[in-house]
C-alpha cells in the first residue's frame, strides 16, 4: 500500500488546486481518453475541484465500449459451434451485441468461459485437445503484447486447437480520426498511462505537433491526474503544445520495446471499427500471413446477424466526447448496471458506469 498511498496524499492538492485555478484563466476543454481516467476523476470528486474555465470530457478509451456490434456478432456466433469454448475477459459476457449476448449465448448452451489471462486461455487449450479454444482478443496496445505471446507460444507448442479473434484497436489513430473529423475542439489531452507504458509518449508528438493541442501522459491516481490537468493548464496558458509524462515511474518516451517487438511480430496494423466513430485506417491489428492459423475468423465458419444499435442508446456519441451520460434518456432510468442497454454501463471502465456509480445524482 506504500506506493499507493504515496500518490493520495491529500495535502498536496490544495497546492496543485490553486496553481491550476491560478493558471486556468482561458476556457479550455481537455479530454481524457482512457476509461480508467474517467473512473478516477468520478470516484475522487476531481471535477468539483477545478474551475469553470476547464471542463474534462470522456474519450473512446475503453476497449470493451469501442467494440463494434459487429464484432461482437462474430464471438456471439462463434459461441454458437459445436466443439468450440470460448474464452473471455469477464467484462465482455454482458455487453449487449445486435440481439443477444456473451452470457446468452453460455445460458443457451455455448461454452463460454471467463479467463484472467492468455496463459488461461493455453491451459483451456492444452487440456482441452478435442476442442477449438477462441480467445476474444480486445483491448488496447496494452493487452495486445501478451495475446501476441500467446500465439508465439501456442506456435512453440504445436498447440494447433488455440485461436484468437482479435479484436484490438490502436489507440494514436483514432485520436488523429476525432480531430479530423471536426466535430469537437479540445484544448488538452490527458493521454492514457497504461497504453503509454508500451507504446511511449513519442505516438501522441503529431497531436501537438500537427494539431498545437498539449498532452500530457497520466497516471491513474487522484494526484497524478491534477497534476496532469495542472500541466495542461500551464501549456494552455503560456500558448505551448507538446507532449510531456506525468507518470515517469511507468513511462518513457520510447515505451517497451520488447513488448512492441513481440506485438509487432505476430500483428499488423488494420482498419478497424469503432463504436460510435467507425472504420478507421490502421487502428486494429491483424494477424500476419505466418501466423493465419490462429485466426478465428479465417478458419471457422459462422454467420452473424444483421447488425443493430439498441435503440435510444448513446454510447456512440459519449465515446466520441460529443455528450456525457446524463444526457441519455435510458441513463439510470431503463439503462443501469444490472440491466444495461449499452457497453458504457457495462465495462468497469465505462463512462456510463462511472457516472452511475459516482455521480452526483441519478435524476
Amino acid at each position: 500500500m506504500k506506493l499507493v498511498s504515496e500518490f493520495r496524499q491529500s495535502e498536496l492538492v490544495p497546492g496543485l488546486v490553486s496553481s491550476i485555478r491560478h493558471h486556468a484563466t482561458r476556457e479550455a476543454r481537455i479530454m481524457e481518453f482512457c476509461g480508467g481516467h474517467t473512473v478516477a476523476i468520478m470516484k475522487f470528486g476531481l471535477r468539483q475541484l477545478l474551475p469553470p474555465t476547464l471542463t474534462l470530457t470522456s474519450g473512446p478509451g475503453c476497449p470493451v465500449c469501442v467494440t463494434d456490434n459487429a464484432d461482437l456478432d462474430k464471438a456471439i456466433a462463434l459461441a454458437g459451434l459445436p466443439n468450440v469454448i470460448v474464452a473471455s475477459f469477464g467484462d465482455m459476457l454482458r455487453v449487449p451485441g445486435s440481439s443477444s449476448s456473451l452470457q446468452e449465448a453460455k445460458a443457451a448452451g455455448g461454452d463460454v468461459r471467463i479467463v484472467y489471462s492468455t496463459l488461461d486461455a493455453l491451459t483451456l487449450a492444452r487440456t482441452n485437445p478435442e476442442k477449438s479454444v477462441i480467445f476474444i482478443g480486445i483491448g488496447f496496445e496494452t493487452t495486445a503484447p501478451t495475446v501476441a505471446a500467446s500465439i508465439l507460444q501456442a506456435a512453440r507448442e504445436g498447440l494447433n486447437n488455440y485461436y484468437v479473434l482479435s479484436l484490438h484497436k490502436l489507440c494514436p489513430p483514432v485520436i488523429k480520426g476525432l480531430l479530423d473529423s471536426g466535430e469537437i475542439n479540445l484544448q488538452g489531452l490527458i493521454c492514457p498511462g497504461h497504453v503509454s507504458a508500451i507504446i511511449g509518449s513519442r505516438p501522441w508528438e503529431f497531436i501537438a505537433r500537427d494539431y498545437g493541442i498539449p498532452c500530457v501522459v497520466s497516471g491513474f491516481e487522484p494526484l497524478d491526474i491534477l497534476q496532469s490537468i495542472e500541466m495542461l493548464a500551464q501549456q494552455v496558458a503560456r500558448d505551448e503544445a507538446r507532449v510531456e509524462i506525468a507518470y515517469r515511474r511507468g513511462v518513457n518516451p520510447e515505451g517497451n520495446t520488447i513488448a512492441i517487438n513481440i506485438m509487432e511480430q505476430v500483428f499488423a496494423p488494420a482498419p478497424a471499427r469503432w463504436r460510435g466513430i467507425g472504420e478507421v485506417a490502421s487502428s486494429g491489428l491483424r494477424l500476419r500471413p505466418e501466423f493465419e492459423r490462429f485466426d478465428a475468423e479465417l478458419n471457422f465458419e459462422f454467420e452473424t446477424e444483421v447488425t443493430v444499435i439498441r435503440e435510444g442508446c448513446i454510447c456512440g456519441d459519449i465515446l466520441r466526447g460529443m455528450k456525457s451520460p446524463t444526457q441519455c434518456a435510458l441513463f439510470s432510468r431503463v439503462c443501469t448496471p444490472i440491466n444495461p442497454v449499452g457497453p458504457c454501463m457495462v465495462s468497469s471502465e465505462g463512462s456510463c458506469a462511472a457516472y452511475y456509480n459516482y455521480g452526483e445524482s441519478h435524476e
